[in-house]
């Protein structure tokens, strides 16, 4: 294991930091521990793209759809 000498720390920081300890019945080092790494993780999930978790969440038509069709049909509406 390493350590970590976090210099600076705004007080208001370490103050909420203890208090979240405490709540949980851990240290402060602990706390600080685990939300260092979930912070990590968080953001190491983070690799895919937007469009990757969008796609996931899409699902694919049942007909094929002609978007050039569907524009010029609303082109068409606009200017009558």
């Amino acid at each position: 294991m390493s350590n970590l000498t976090i210099r600076n720390l705004d007080p208001e920081v370490k103050h909420s930091l203890r208090r979240l300890a405490a709540e949980r019945g851990v240290s402060m080092e602990q706390e600080a521990r685990e939300r260092l790494a979930e912070s990590v993780n968080r953001a190491t999930r983070r690799k895919t793209s937007i469009f990757d978790e969008l796609t996931k969440l899409g699902a694919a038509p049942d007909e094929p759809f002609d978007q050039k069709r569907t524009t010029d049909e609303m082109w068409d509406e606009s200017f009558r």
